[in-house]
């Protein structure tokens, strides 16, 4: 990682601290409080085929049992994401910092123990990456520099300065990129680009503005072609 890279993280990671804090400190007593009690994978199992009964559907619904939803985009793969990264999230929709229309009731349907328990058993998940059709190979490319380099012009850093190499993630608060759907990946970026999200508003919400469509469509296909392990697909 570039020096711009080490000292851009390390603001990035503070501005997360504070933002993940104030978060909290808003969430209802239900997703604020910190469950007592070590997570339970197995019982993660059960929430995600089964649901809570009482407030909260069967995650498996949208996100499969497996972790890696229907391959449409529509939901994130979320297999192998750091535990820590899947409660933050569904803490952050709990308390209302992050919207959706889906999430928001669900999150609020889940205990903190529910939380923790669910998001370590998808955490614990080895899932294989499912087929896709191979995007533009100009666009790939692109995307790469972009993930890479970013644009010195524009004031946007390479994604994987935060991301990791090759979008690995930076455990256990920065999600891993590789491999992720790229219609997701894409949607995200013009959420925040657009001000629909705006959690995040030091980091993705600045550089997300800078980017345009292209750019856009570039680095989310760039990232569904990498794979957990962090090889690359035959046109590299």
């Amino acid at each position: 990682m570039t020096n711009f890279g080490h000292r851009l993280y390390s603001l990035l990671t503070i501005a997360a601290s504070i933002i993940g804090a104030a978060a909290l400190c808003s969430a209802s007593p239900a997703t604020a409080q910190d469950t007592k009690r070590p997570a339970d994978a197995k019982r993660g199992a059960v929430i995600a085929s089964q649901g809570n009964t009482a407030t909260a559907p069967a995650c498996a619904l949208c996100h499969a049992f497996d972790g890696a939803s229907d391959g449409s985009g529509a939901f994130p793969r979320i297999a192998g994401q750091s535990a820590y990264y899947l409660s933050q999230q569904l803490r952050a929709y709990g308390s209302g910092v992050r919207a959706n229309a889906i999430m928001v009731p669900i999150a609020r349907g889940l205990s903190p123990e529910d939380i923790a328990d669910v998001a370590s058993y998808y955490a614990s998940l080895e899932t294989p990456f499912p087929p896709l059709a191979d995007p533009n190979p100009d666009l790939v490319k692109r995307g790469k520099q972009l993930a890479e380099t970013g644009n010195a012009t524009k004031g946007i850093p390479g994604c994987d300065d935060c991301h990791g190499a090759e979008g690995a993630g930076r455990p256990p608060t920065l999600p891993y990129l590789a491999g992720q759907y790229a219609s997701y990946t894409a949607l995200q970026l013009r959420m925040w680009k657009r001000g629909f999200r705006r959690d995040n508003p030091e980091t993705m919400v600045l550089f997300a503005k800078k980017l345009d469509d292209q750019e856009i469509a570039a680095v989310a296909a760039y990232y569904q072609k990498l794979r957990g392990t962090g090889e690359v697909a035959a046109w590299r």
